[in-house]
């Protein structure tokens, strides 16, 4: 054989080879498993599905039922068919999920339908029951060194947290006037310092999910709270700024909502007056701090008024001399700011003059001192000879009075006129105060002295 009749038949060989080759690897491929195709979640195995099971729908029935009935979890377990159908009863819904699990990894089974159902009997509950509690009795004996722990871990933090607020008590006692807010700064730095120790505890025990909830839900809480009492937050907050910017002291005679009284007490809630009749009035604290605030007490001077009206035949220089001595001669008004007597207004029948004067209101009291002026004053100007006319009474008549004689007869059956008051003495008409005046003291102490009860009392924000 020639050289090329040799390379022309290895060629052939070569080919041959090749397509015999070729054709094994085609009939390898068509023996490979088809996958299926992806199922829906939740109605097919994960896994995948053979196309030729290796073990028959009988077969694999008799696996399961051997493997349920060796178990002794369930009653009367039955299989059927290629796609598993299991009968029967069990006494937890743990145990049902786990015949599924073992039906759905046995080879052969494409899918499992589960129609097992739970006893529910009265023995089967109470034995469940005494399982359960036998249960929590050993999970509590295992768990009680971490019991113990969080206990420890908790004392440790509020003891630290008392500490902590003890020492910013101290450390801002000389900063902080006001006791409420004293108290509100000291329970704020101290509160974190025994969150801490819950938060440990909850990592501890592997709640780390709850404790970052308690901890984000401590903000959630208040604002919860702060609607729902909301006016209590409002009356709060209140006394908390009026103990800050302290407007009055206890003590002070204010003026507040329509109501003039002495303050007795500042609580978390309201402010307690003791009014001049004697009462006491509680304000709510909102209402304080919103209202216009008249404090009698903040300046010892304070000054007074009062009116006369003077005849317009009288000397109106006159009298303004008259009432000014009245005024600088009476040891109760202060010669600075000095007394005024000035010209208000003219009346229809008299020459209105306005008195202003000031006085100590804490040692005078404002009615009886304006009660001994006017009683001075009224005796100052009618002994000087100006005249105090009263405009209800006074009538004038332009052409004169006709005057008419009266005979003896009718002087003698006119009626005799009422027997007229003892007039005072002089010296205890000018007096600087009489008996029914007292000494001119302010009445504030003795009706403080006769309070009684203050309501509210056990909390007092006030500075004495």
């Amino acid at each position: 054989m020639s050289g090329a009749s040799f390379r022309f038949v290895t060629g052939l060989r070569a080919l041959a080879t090749v397509i015999v080759l070729l054709l094994g690897v085609a009939g390898s491929a068509a023996q490979i498993a088809i996958p299926a195709a992806s199922p829906v979640a939740g109605d097919a195995p994960a896994r995948q599905v053979a196309v030729v099971p290796a073990a028959s729908d009988s077969q694999i029935a008799a696996r399961l039922q051997d493997i349920l009935l060796a178990t002794d979890w369930f009653e009367r377990p039955s299989v059927t068919d290629g796609v598993a159908f299991i009968d029967g009863g069990a006494d937890t819904q743990d145990r049902r999920s786990w015949a599924t699990n073992l039906a759905e990894n046995t080879e052969g089974v494409v899918a499992v339908v589960n129609r097992i159902a739970i006893n529910a009997d009265v023995g089967s509950t109470f034995d469940r029951a005494v399982a359960e509690s036998a249960g929590l009795v050993q999970e509590a004996l295992q768990a009680w060194p971490l019991v113990l722990l969080a206990i420890v871990i908790i004392a440790i933090s509020w003891l630290v947290s008392m500490l902590v607020a003890a020492l910013a008590r101290r450390l801002l006692t000389p900063r902080i006037d006001s006791p409420l807010l004293l108290n509100v700064v000291v329970r704020t730095i101290a509160i974190p310092v025994f969150l801490l120790g819950i938060y440990f505890v909850l990592r501890v025990a592997g709640l780390t999910q709850l404790a970052l909830t308690v901890l984000g839900g401590t903000g959630l809480i208040g604002i919860i709270i702060g609607f729902a009492f909301r006016d209590i937050a409002e009356n709060f907050l209140a006394s908390l700024l009026l103990s800050m910017r302290n407007p009055f002291a206890g003590g002070d005679m204010i003026e507040v909502a329509g109501h003039t009284g002495i303050v007795q007490n500042l609580n978390t809630r309201s402010t307690v007056l003791l009014t001049l009749d004697g009462n006491h009035v509680q304000i709510p604290n909102a209402t304080v701090f919103k209202s216009t605030i008249k404090n009698y007490s903040s300046i010892p001077s304070r000054r007074a008024e009062f009116m006369v009206g003077i005849g317009y035949d009288s000397s109106v220089s006159l009298a303004q001399r008259l009432i000014g001595e009245v005024l600088t001669t009476h040891p109760a008004v202060l010669d600075r700011p000095e007394p005024l007597v000035l010209v208000d207004a003219l009346g229809d029948a008299t020459i209105n003059l306005r008195i202003f004067y000031w006085f100590d209101s804490a040692a005078y009291s404002p009615a009886k001192i304006n009660s001994a002026l006017l009683r001075q004053t009224k005796n100052a100007l009618l002994k000087g000879g100006i005249e105090l006319p009263d405009p209800a009474r006074e009538v004038v008549f332009p052409k004169g009075v006709p005057i008419m004689q009266m005979d003896a007869a009718s002087t003698a059956t006119a009626p005799q006129s009422a027997p007229q008051p003892v007039p005072l003495a002089p010296e205890e008409e000018a007096c600087d105060a009489t008996a029914e005046e007292g000494d001119l003291s302010s009445e504030s102490s003795a009706i403080d002295q006769n309070a009684g009860r203050v309501p509210e009392s056990e909390v007092n924000l006030l500075k004495p």
